[in-house]
């Protein structure tokens, strides 16, 4: 999957692209509006259409790669919870993967469902992603 000449950057998306693929999955079905989140994070990391369906066809092996930093777990974590909104039905098989991923992303476990459950909150009051990952930021430095 991975290949021997990709930068790190490059597989990054991809570790990401798998892990939102196996949240897609954990509901049993993959809807149609997470195939277009999917789509739509792997154009935004710069893969190639046929890049992204290879990552949603062949995502077996989740070979998870750790952001350095609080912004890029929090990006992905973002992207793992907004995912697990997009088909409007959220089930406690997805709920427990994000508070999974994200103590897996590094983020301290005492505050991992809080942060969790504020995205979600946040994301169905319509507020920007920035204003959410400001105030989600503070939030893991309390």
């Amino acid at each position: 999957m991975f290949g021997f000449f990709e930068n790190e950057q490059t597989r990054r998306v991809k570790s990401h692209l798998m892990n939102l693929v196996a949240l897609a999955k954990a509901d049993g079905h993959m809807d149609e509006r997470e195939m277009s989140f999917i789509m739509a994070v792997g154009k935004r990391g710069g893969l190639r259409t046929e890049e992204v369906r290879s990552i949603m066809g062949n995502s077996s092996a989740i070979n998870l790669l750790i952001p350095d930093n609080d912004s890029e777990r929090f990006d992905q974590i973002f992207d793992l919870v907004d995912m697990m909104l997009a088909d409007g039905i959220v089930d406690d098989t997805e709920i427990n993967f994000c508070v999974d991923m994200a103590e897996k992303l590094g983020f301290r476990k005492e505050v991992v469902t809080r942060l969790v459950r504020h995205i979600s909150q946040c994301v169905k009051d319509g507020m920007e992603r920035d204003q959410i990952k400001d105030d989600a930021l503070a939030l893991l430095r309390s």
